[in-house]
């Protein structure tokens, strides 16, 4: 969790650095979604798409003229199937991310009385938790993750709006050996989150 610290305190230090004239405005982005697109080497099998199981978290941001930065946490349970979907081993299974973004937005005038679309990319941790029937097989990794993706923003009344956003997250650089964990190569995974969230800001 050495990592997770870590990324937190970045995050903190360039928000408290960077609120000045060069930005405009905070914004907190509680949400939900679904992921799609999942791929791992884990011996837990591909992930569930089963549905029913949505993803949860929340995003601080402070947003400039163009540019801007973010703070963004997700989880979602459940991810691997269990015992109840046909998967006979996993007892239980999570995957949790905190990644630290970058934004690049369409200029706010050109954008204020319509939908503000953006670019976000960024880098963090993600957590993949699996329990499994045999002590032996369950995972508990923490892994270097980047992700990148895009959305849109609109506001409904000063304070209140909606956010559209998809995003794709992959784990990067070297991993642990879990032999009997995996197939087919070292701990990965990767998936793409699709969320809406509602927008407030200050």
């Amino acid at each position: 969790m050495g990592a997770v610290l870590r990324v937190s305190i970045w995050l903190a230090i360039l928000l408290l650095s960077w609120t000045g004239s060069a930005f405009a405005e905070w914004q907190i982005r509680p949400g939900v979604g679904l992921n799609l697109g999942q791929n791992t080497t884990f011996v837990a099998s591909q992930p569930s798409s089963s549905p029913g199981k949505v993803s949860w978290g929340a995003a601080a941001a402070v947003i400039g003229n163009v540019f801007g930065i973010e703070a963004d946490f997700g989880r979602r349970s459940g991810f691997f199937p269990s015992k109840g979907a046909g998967a006979g081993i996993v007892v239980g299974s999570s995957v949790t991310t905190m990644t630290g973004n970058v934004t690049i937005a369409l200029p706010e005038k050109m954008a204020e009385y319509t939908l503000r679309p953006y670019f976000v990319s960024g880098a963090g941790v993600m957590a993949v938790r699996i329990d499994q029937a045999s002590e032996l097989l369950s995972v508990s990794l923490n892994m270097k993750t980047i992700d990148i993706g895009g959305g849109v923003t609109g506001f409904l009344t000063k304070r209140i709006g909606l956010n559209w956003d998809v995003r794709h997250f992959r784990n990067i650089g070297e991993t642990p050996d879990l032999t009997g964990r995996t197939f087919g190569g070292p701990p990965a995974l990767s998936f793409w989150r699709a969320q809406m969230a509602l927008a407030i800001r200050y």
